[in-house]
């Protein structure tokens, strides 16, 4: 194969991923980027093995109160996150995780015990362009 050529079409992008905080580093998991406002409880900041920790994507306190609460949909809480994340300083961070995610493997880190229905799948969505 010529040198410059990226090997054989279709080239596979990097991947995005969702992790618990918690869970043990991996060597692939490539840069570390904490999602959420608060540090995880009880986890030491070494041990969290976090490269980035972008607070302007996080969701406001006030929607995670209401989320968290009895009337929060899942539904609704990812449109009214996909709304702050048009803020300006959310819109950067969003951008500069878009392109690293196109260089390589960006694993998103969040201390919530279901990360399926929570912010870091709507930022993966985000990340990846997926229109649900």
């Amino acid at each position: 194969m010529p040198s410059g050529t990226l090997g054989p079409w279709p080239h596979t992008p990097p991947a995005v991923r969702v992790r618990r905080v918690y869970g043990t580093p991996s060597p692939d998991d490539g840069v570390r980027v904490l999602v959420d406002r608060l540090r995880p409880r009880g986890l030491a900041k070494a041990d969290a093995h976090v490269d980035e920790w972008p607070k302007a994507l996080t969701p406001s306190t006030e929607l995670r109160h209401w989320y968290h609460g009895p009337e929060g949909a899942y539904e609704e809480f990812r449109r009214r996150y996909g709304a702050e994340l048009a803020a300006p300083a959310a819109a950067e961070a969003l951008a500069r995780l878009k392109d690293l995610a196109t260089r390589q493997t960006v694993t998103l880190l969040t201390a919530i015990k279901d990360p399926s229905t929570s912010h870091a799948a709507v930022l993966r969505e985000e990340i990846e362009g997926a229109e649900e």
